[in-house]
């Protein structure tokens, strides 16, 4: 059975007239005996048949509210451990599908696709969210908090490296391309009750439109993850399942240190990840001896500035319910940082002994998160370490909720007494109707040895509708604010922040989709009234039907130094204020294309002199299968007391066999460090992230002088999922 939400619009090309609908479609799911055999041939099997679909869907762009241009149908059914999804996405010109790649977790923003998500506890806040293309890809993640990661109070987002075990089969046809996916319920979370109703959406892009749908109509300013506005599953049986997954590992490696002439050195290690649900709502994760030998290398970054890089988390273990751990501004004030488990400061492998992780809910409404990790002594870098998280966040009706955390380190050896540090801190989020939002946080620490204030906190409201998008913020960082588990890019800082735009569909301008002029703000004082940095930005985004697009700006920039600060060898900006202003563009072609260009220029002062950055890509594939990009990051700064430039560099190749067979390579070169970074990875999976990797690493000093540690390194790992329980 399905029902079918309302939304009013006009005519294509006017702005529609949004009308909340009063009910939200629904679906029944319909039980099964037999399985739908997945090949992807959706109407010629018979399991599929007793299913009523989905079948309307309402486009955001490029005309807001109205029907589809192509029939969408989607079923429902499921046997005794699996939910089964199958969508027929008819197209009547499948000549001109789009296919960009065939890689696990490859976007699907360029390519036709499809994607679902899943609110299993029906909180309107987290959810998973599978996807796929035409010939079959994985797609999948986890949300937290409908998405939003902006930056106010309580981070969230979307964790695109969560691997979850489920199956997908696609195939295009004469009809257009249809797909099956199984998603079998140990793969998911959800409360303990046998008869339950899931929040749902549905989403389609027909790329060659630039076409985005829904099955739950949503206005333009949002996306699949906008729970709050999703259909529902309704009345359907789910299994009181335990799962328990064992992943045990294998490798072997071989290292060559320093010169050319350096003798190899060979080791070998085993290793353990367990998963177990406590109850299907709170799972349980165990390792010992943990390695992440298979994990794609960071991208290397240049700093112009006095402050400290970001480097995202991409090793699985602490990637699965990540948004239950996240408190703060992100990539700015956060109270836990994954990264610093596991690696120095440096950058430096820290072998992990043996960790424990329990992330879920409990009684429908209380989010929780605890961790304990023990991490080896590395001569010269760190000691022994013992770190832990707890985390307890309660949800509140319209997307509200409140929270606490505590977050530690402790040290071991002689010096233990005085080697810790703890974080605390209690966070809220307050939804007003449904485009406002006002959230924040306040913490502080404890570290041995630092006197003084040793406190955080941010204040910070937003408001989102069809037409306007407003943020404005207030935080604060004391001079001895020191979340050693967490991340800050500087201290001692009060900031005021702020960001409005306005967003235009024109009826019929030079074949424009929308424009975007906007501006924002961000200050930084320190507690003695001295402006550190200043940024204004004003700039309109031109967005064409055809997938093009220009952003054209101007920035006002303020720059505060009360010391020498050393730039580049040799080259140093004494203290003062300086005052500059900056042009900016930034061109985009059509990325869905096979061919695709992206390039930004910015030109103007800095500091006490002038720079000029240049940052093209460019994208070619061929078919779904070959993938490659080449980046170049390229700064002329002349200053009054040197000039230098820097360059850096990036080629990125991937060709895929299957969906589960790739070979993959990352090649970098950093000329302000003297060094080229080579990661070549061939991966075989069978389930999830298990199965076979042969990876290559090297890091090459250019000219003798290079800041990194040269050497190479070819690891063979194999990992076998066994799920015991199943």
């Amino acid at each position: 059975m399905v029902m079918t939400g309302m939304a009013i619009a006009s005519s294509p090309g006017l702005l529609a007239q949004w009308i909340e609908p009063s009910e939200r479609p629904t679906l029944v799911p319909i039980p099964v005996d037999t399985a739908p055999t997945l090949d992807g041939d959706v109407l010629g099997d018979p399991a599929w048949e007793g299913a009523e679909p989905a079948v309307d869907f309402w486009q955001t762009r490029p005309y807001e509210g109205q029907p589809a241009t192509e029939k969408t149908e989607v079923y429902v059914v499921f046997t005794a451990d699996t939910l089964y999804f199958a969508v027929v996405c008819y197209d009547r010109t499948p000549e001109n599908i789009i296919v960009a790649s065939s890689r696990r977790d490859s976007s699907l923003e360029e390519t036709d696709s499809f994607q679902l998500i899943l609110d299993t506890y029906r909180d309107e806040k987290t959810g998973f969210v599978f996807g796929t293309n035409p010939v079959g890809i994985q797609y999948d993640g986890q949300v937290a908090q409908e998405g939003e990661g902006g930056g106010l109070g309580t981070s969230g987002g979307f964790n695109i490296n969560w691997d979850g075990d489920w199956d997908v089969q696609a195939e295009i046809s004469d009809i257009g391309w249809s797909a099956e996916l199984a998603i079998p319920f140990r793969t998911l979370r959800y409360p303990r009750n046998i008869s339950q109703t899931w929040g749902v959406n549905f989403q389609r892009n027909i790329r060659r439109r630039n076409e985005q749908a829904y099955w739950s109509s949503l206005p333009r300013q949002y996306d699949l993850y906008r729970l709050s506005m999703a259909g529902s599953l309704e009345n359907f049986e789910v299994p009181r399942q335990n799962n328990l997954k064992i992943l045990p590992y294998v490798l072997g490696t071989g290292t060559q240190e320093g010169l050319e002439n350096a003798p190899t050195e060979n080791d070998g290690n085993v290793g353990l990840d367990i998963k177990y649900s406590l109850t299907p709502s709170l799972t349980l994760d165990g390792t010992i001896n943990t390695d992440f030998a298979q994990v794609e290398v960071d991208e290397l970054q240049i700093n112009l500035d006095r402050f400290n890089l970001f480097f995202p988390e991409k090793r699985p273990f602490f990637l699965e319910n990540a948004g239950y751990f996240t408190v703060g501004v992100p990539q700015e004030v956060e109270l836990f940082y994954s990264r610093r488990i596991g690696l120095g400061p440096d950058g430096e492998i820290v072998p992990i002994d043996w960790g424990l992780r329990m992330s879920g809910k409990a009684r429908d409404h209380y989010n929780i998160g605890l961790l304990y990790m023990q991490t080896d002594e590395v001569t010269d870098v760190t000691p022994e370490n013992q770190f832990g998280v707890v985390r307890l966040n309660r949800d509140l009706p319209n997307r509200s909720g409140i929270g606490g955390t505590l977050v530690s380190r402790r040290g071991s050896g002689s010096l233990a007494d005085e080697d810790y540090n703890w974080t605390y801190g209690v966070d809220g989020r307050w939804g007003i109707g449904q485009n406002g939002l006002i959230d924040g946080f306040v913490a502080q620490t404890d570290t041995p040895g630092l006197d003084g204030d040793d406190y955080s906190f941010r204040l910070g409201g937003s408001y989102d509708s069809e037409r306007w998008s407003l943020t404005a913020g207030y935080t604060e960082v004391a001079d001895n604010f020191n979340p050693e588990v967490g991340y800050l890019t500087r201290t001692g800082y009060r900031k005021p922040d702020g960001f409005l735009m306005r967003t235009i569909r024109p009826t019929d301008l030079w074949g424009l989709l929308e424009l975007r002029p906007h501006v924002s703000y961000r200050g930084y004082w320190n507690y003695d009234g001295f402006q550190e940095t200043g940024f204004l930005h004003i700039d309109n985004h031109w967005e064409w039907r055809n997938g093009y697009e220009v952003h054209t700006g101007i920035n006002f920039t303020r720059e505060g130094l009360l010391e020498p600060f050393e730039i580049a060898d040799d080259v140093t900006v004494p203290p003062g204020t300086y005052d500059n202003t900056e042009a900016q563009i930034v061109f985009y072609t059509n990325q869905g294309a096979p061919v695709a260009f992206t390039a930004r220029v910015v030109a103007g002062g800095f500091f006490n002199g002038d720079r000029l950055a240049l940052s093209p890509t460019f994208r070619f594939r061929i078919g779904d299968t070959f993938n490659t990009e080449i980046g170049w990051q390229y700064n002329d700064i002349d200053l009054d007391t040197g000039a230098f430039e820097t360059n850096l560099g990036l080629l990125r190749v991937s060709y895929s066999f299957t969906q589960k067979i790739f070979v993959q390579g990352l090649l970098q070169y950093n000329d302000r460090a003297d060094i080229s970074v080579t990661n070549l990875r061939f991966g075989w999976l069978t389930r999830a992230s298990a199965g076979l990797y042969l990876v290559y690493n090297e890091i090459r000093d250019i000219q003798g002088a290079g800041t990194g540690i040269p050497g190479r390194s070819l690891t063979l790992k194999y990992s076998h999922l066994f799920d015991l329980l199943h």
